[in-house]
């Protein structure tokens, strides 16, 4: 049986699919498990083995329904539910099922905060999609396949850092999702003198390089009183950002003793290894139901803001002005001491 998968984009949304795309390949018999994305995402699924092959939208929806056509998919599982992928499932002409992306709900809880969603983790909303093919819920959580040559070895990291670190991920794709310079600094001072490697796009090395120059600074004040320990490095920071490719990052991610990250791609790829995983919220809420699914996690927000949460996605700039969400964030938090890295 061969079967489609539809997801476009993005990181996180992609890798909490991968539950249901295993479900699949490994539950349906004899299925042929085809995902359809965009370019840029597909690096995430190359890797998984149990993706037959990768269809990308590289050029026109045509272009790609045309591909689709050849491929004579006997079912569809549209786990995007957009405009474009009902147009896809109307040009192929298959029989077909759609996650419910309770848009309604959202609405609700957005314009009026007034809450009707349902507790239930998004990815068992892509698991109820499936359901008619009699895929059920496997309980391994999610997966994550870092291809060969892009694990990154201990040895390569400064010598403070190879018997553990924190991973801060400080990136996300709005403003309203990250939180400001100065909070980023609170949080690795109040790490301190854990090793903390930092980690985020290119976007994000000018803020780490800020960071660094705040957070280190402080911290050495700090130590001026203590004996030097040959375990803790000049610099308790390292700026991961733009240095590494994604799936090095997420290598850094599944060798770190926990991560502390913002509602973004790499708090999925931090939960599908089992991580423990502080995540921090600004605009967005956990009652969407994207919170690290099956791992252990502590949600960081801060509660009784009558005007959260102002958006489903992020804004560049706090619509009310004063993005009280980040920034009376409460950092000072008992953190675990580090484990040995795998």
């Amino acid at each position: 049986m061969k079967i489609l998968v539809l997801r476009f984009s993005s990181i996180g949304d992609i890798v909490l699919t991968t539950p249901v795309v295993r479900a699949l390949a490994q539950q349906v018999p004899g299925a042929a498990v085809h995902f359809a994305t965009k370019p840029g995402y597909r690096g995430l699924l190359d890797a998984n083995p149990h993706v037959a092959k990768v269809h990308v939208l590289s050029g026109s929806l045509g272009e790609l329904v045309q591909e689709l056509k050849a491929e004579r998919f006997d079912y569809i599982v549209d786990l995007h539910n957009n405009l474009r992928t009902h147009l896809i499932k109307l040009r192929l002409g298959v029989k077909s099922t759609s996650f419910d992306k309770l848009n309604w709900q959202k609405w609700l809880l957005v314009n009026f905060k007034i809450n009707r969603l349902p507790d239930v983790h998004i990815v068992q909303r892509y698991l109820a999609a499936g359901a008619a093919l009699g895929i059920k819920d496997d309980g391994l959580g999610l997966d994550y396949f870092i291809p060969a040559g892009q694990e990154v070895a201990l040895a390569t990291l400064p010598a403070g850092f190879q018997r553990g670190y924190v991973a801060v991920a400080i990136g996300a794709q709005h403003a309203t999702k990250r939180l400001p310079l100065e909070k980023l600094v609170e949080l690795c001072q109040n790490l301190a003198p854990r090793p903390i490697i930092l980690l985020g796009g290119p976007e994000d090395a000018a803020v780490a390089e800020a960071i660094m120059a705040a957070a280190t600074s402080s911290i050495s004040r700090q130590k001026e009183t203590k004996s030097p320990s040959p375990q803790v490095p000049k610099s308790p920071i390292y700026n991961g950002c733009g240095r590494y490719s994604l799936h090095q990052s997420a290598s850094l991610l599944r060798q770190a003793s926990f991560v502390v990250s913002h509602d973004t791609g790499l708090m999925h790829i931090a939960a599908a290894f089992g991580k423990r995983t502080y995540s921090v919220w600004g605009n967005t809420v956990p009652e969407f139901g994207m919170y690290p699914y099956r791992t252990e996690f502590e949600n960081l927000e801060v509660p009784g803001l009558s005007c959260r949460p102002c958006s489903k996605i992020g804004f560049a700039k706090c619509p009310q002005g004063h993005f009280k969400c980040m920034r009376e964030q409460v950092l000072m938090l008992d953190w675990p001491t580090l484990a040995a890295t795998e």
